[in-house]
């Protein structure tokens, strides 16, 4: 039996992946053929299934989380994080790293589409719900190292801080998929900023009038 680089098979899992994502992201998964997925990665249909059963198997690659190249996965990324010395930078690392994918013109149309997906595909809620949980936890843990620490508002619920941090993040996904002229990479020092005076701890007054 011929023996299988394992190397090489995730490489070109990878490449598969990251064909078909472009195509999903212009054309939404229903109208993507898995020929023209074969077309564009250049093999035949009995390689590409040779990786995966079918075509929901590759969206739902799109989607999980895979070391890649960098060799440390997102979850190894948040938990790194989690440990950080500092809670509010750690914070802001964790904000960079969930909306690095923005930065990819395919990856805001991608998201939207598993949305669509996401309804009518339980495996797919099932991965993107075990995604969205292991965010939250990773954020709610140093929103309550932050607080701890003063360096967030204690009256902040660090849950439902959490929830709305990732609301935030989500909304540079669709706004950049709604409007072509919604970059990112530009708005990314404004969601700092916002999420610093949202955050952050109003400044104590020591003359306040009272009331």
């Amino acid at each position: 039996m011929r023996k299988i680089d394992p190397a090489k098979h995730r490489a070109r899992r990878r490449h598969i992946v990251h064909t078909a994502a472009q195509l999903f992201a212009a054309k939404g998964f229903e109208r993507t053929t898995t020929a023209e997925i074969c077309k564009a990665a250049g093999m035949s249909s009995g390689n590409l299934f040779h990786y995966f059963p079918n075509k929901r198997a590759i969206f739902h690659a799109i989607f999980e989380d895979d070391a890649g190249e960098t060799g440390e996965s997102k979850a190894e990324r948040l938990a790194r994080a989690q440990a950080g010395d500092d809670p509010w930078e750690a914070l802001l690392e964790v904000v960079d790293l969930l909306t690095a994918d923005a930065m990819d013109p395919a990856a805001p149309p991608l998201v939207m589409e598993a949305v669509v997906q996401v309804h009518r595909d339980p495996e797919l809620d099932a991965l993107l719900g075990r995604d969205n949980a292991l965010e939250h936890t990773a954020l709610t843990t140093l929103l309550t190292r932050a607080a701890a620490a003063g360096q967030i508002d204690p009256a902040l619920d660090p849950h439902d801080a959490a929830t709305w941090v990732q609301a935030l993040i989500a909304s540079l996904y669709s706004s950049a998929a709604a409007d072509p002229a919604f970059k990112p990479a530009e708005q990314l020092p404004v969601l700092h900023l916002i999420l610093q005076r949202f955050l952050q701890a109003p400044p104590h007054r020591e003359n306040a009038p009272q009331a």
